[in-house]
C-alpha cells in the first residue's frame, strides 16, 4: 500500500466505476452540444474577490467552505467552489458578450472544492457539469434550460427525481419582501450566526435545514405574496413553457439555494434516494452577477448538476449505464515474430477505430488469455509461428468459445465487419 492517501472527503476515479462518470458526463453534455452551447473550460482557482462579490459573504460557501490561499506574489487567491463565477468572468474577458450573438450559450463540466463535514454524496472535491446563458432576459431561455436537464437525466435512465421550482423576484419587489422577512425574523430566538446571516441576506435563512430554525418559520411571509406584476407574468411563463414541453414540476415557495446571486427563477432537481443529500443539480437566474463582478448588465441563467450524486442517483435506482467495453479485440501473441505481427495489426485495428489492446509482459498463452478476458473484449487474436507460417491468425469470439483462421492481411477488415 502506498504512503500517501487521497486527502479526506475526496476520492479517486478508477476503473471500472470510472466509466460511468464519464457516460454521466457525457449525457449531461450531450443534450448541450445540440441547442448551441459551447464549451469553456476555467481555472480551478481564481481571485478571491470574484466569489465574495458574487456568490455572496453571508453564504456558507464564502464564510465557511472556500479553500484560500496566498500566492508567494501576495495574491489571495480560493480555489474555485462553483462556476457560474467562473464562466462569466472568463466569458467578459473574452468579450464574449461584444461579439453580437447574445445570448452566449457555455457549457462546462469539471472538479469544485469546498470545505464541508465529509458524508456520502457531500465531498470537498467534486464533479459538476454546467450550462450559462448569458446576457438575455427571456423565460424561454430558463425553461430550456431545465427541460435539457430533464432530458439529459431522462437519457440516463433515472426517473425518481423531482424538480422544484421557485421566483425570487427581482431588484423592484424583493426589497420589499427582504423588509418584511427580516421583521419576522427579528422575532425568532436565533442563534448568532443566523441573526448576523439574516441582517445580510434574510432568504438564505429560510433554506436553514436545522428543524430547529424550521418550526420557528411557520408563518413566515411568502415571497409569491411580495412578487410584482411582471415578475409573476415571467415566472408564469416560464411554469407554461416547462408543462408545455411535458416536463412535471413542483413550486417550492421556500426554494432559495444556497448562493446570493439568484434573482426570479429559481430551481433544484432532488432524488428521495439519496438521504439527507437529495439535490442532485439546481440553478436559477442572476441577472445581477455581471454588474457585481465588475461587467456590464447582462441577465444570464444556468444551472449545474452534480456527476457525484447523478452516480449515487443511479444507483439508488438500480440502473445500470450501458459503458461500452474499454477493449473490443485482444492480441495473444506466441513468439517474437508473432509478436511483431500482432503488435502491427493492434495498430491497425486502433486506427480503423477499433479498441484494441496488447498482450504485454511476454506471458503465456494460459496468463494471456486470462487476460484477454479480463478485458472484456469480444474477440481475441491469437498468432504462433505455425499459425504465420500458413499466413493466418486464430480468430476467438469470447462471448461463444468459436475459433477460426483468418487470414493476415484481412484481420482488420474481418473485424470491422464483425464489430459493426
Amino acid at each position: 500500500m502506498s504512503t500517501f492517501q487521497a486527502p479526506k472527503g475526496t476520492y479517486d476515479l478508477l476503473p471500472p466505476r470510472s466509466a460511468t462518470f464519464l457516460a454521466v458526463r457525457e449525457a449531461i453534455a450531450g443534450p448541450l452540444k445540440n441547442s448551441g452551447y459551447g464549451y469553456v473550460e476555467t481555472p480551478g482557482f481564481e481571485n478571491v474577490e470574484l466569489f465574495s462579490r458574487g456568490v455572496g459573504e453571508s453564504t456558507d460557501i464564502v464564510s465557511k467552505e472556500m479553500y484560500t490561499l496566498t500566492t508567494k506574489g501576495g495574491d489571495q487567491l480560493a480555489l474555485r467552489p462553483e462556476g457560474t463565477a467562473s464562466v462569466l468572468r472568463a466569458a467578459l474577458q473574452g468579450n464574449l458578450h461584444k461579439a453580437g450573438l447574445l445570448p452566449v450559450k457555455l457549457w462546462y463540466s469539471g472538479s469544485y472544492y469546498r470545505y464541508e463535514r465529509a458524508q456520502a454524496g457531500r465531498y470537498r472535491h467534486f464533479s459538476q457539469v454546467g450550462a450559462e446563458a448569458i446576457g438575455a432576459e427571456d423565460p424561454a431561455l430558463d425553461a430550456e434550460l431545465i427541460i435539457l436537464a430533464d432530458q439529459a437525466y431522462r437519457s440516463l435512465g433515472l426517473r425518481n427525481f423531482r424538480i422544484l421550482l421557485n421566483s425570487l423576484g427581482d431588484k423592484e419587489c424583493r426589497p420589499v419582501y427582504r423588509e418584511a422577512l427580516q421583521s419576522f425574523l427579528r422575532g425568532l430566538d436565533l442563534d448568532e450566526d443566523t441573526v448576523r446571516r439574516a441582517e445580510i441576506n434574510p432568504l438564505r435563512v429560510l433554506d436553514d435545514k436545522r428543524e430547529s430554525v424550521q418550526k420557528q418559520l411557520v408563518g413566515a411571509p411568502m415571497l409569491r405574496d411580495y412578487l410584482c406584476d411582471a415578475c409573476k407574468a415571467y415566472h408564469e411563463e416560464v411554469r407554461a413553457l416547462i408543462t408545455a414541453a411535458g416536463v412535471a414540476f413542483e413550486d417550492d415557495e421556500k426554494l432559495v439555494r444556497g448562493l446570493d446571486y439568484y434573482t426570479r427563477t429559481t430551481f433544484e432537481f432532488v432524488h428521495d434516494g439519496l438521504g439527507s443529500q437529495s439535490a442532485v443539480g439546481g440553478g436559477g437566474r442572476y441577472d445581477g452577477l455581471s454588474e457585481m463582478i465588475g461587467g456590464p448588465a447582462l441577465p444570464s441563467v444556468g444551472w449545474a448538476l452534480g456527476v457525484d450524486r447523478t452516480v449515487l442517483a443511479l444507483e439508488a435506482e438500480g440502473v445500470t449505464l450501458d459503458v461500452p467495453a474499454a477493449t473490443s479485440v485482444f492480441a495473444v501473441a506466441l513468439g517474437e515474430e508473432a509478436r511483431r505481427v500482432l503488435f502491427g495489426k493492434v495498430t491497425g485495428l486502433r486506427r480503423a477505430g477499433i479498441a484494441a489492446d496488447f498482450a504485454f509482459g511476454g506471458k503465456g498463452l494460459k496468463g494471456a488469455m486470462k487476460d484477454a478476458n479480463r478485458s472484456g473484449a469480444r474477440f481475441a487474436i491469437v498468432a504462433g509461428d505455425r499459425d504465420l507460417a500458413d499466413g493466418v491468425v486464430q480468430l476467438k469470439d469470447m462471448e461463444s468459445g468459436e475459433q477460426g483462421p483468418v487470414a493476415v492481411a484481412d484481420v482488420v477488415e474481418v473485424l470491422r465487419a464483425k464489430l459493426a
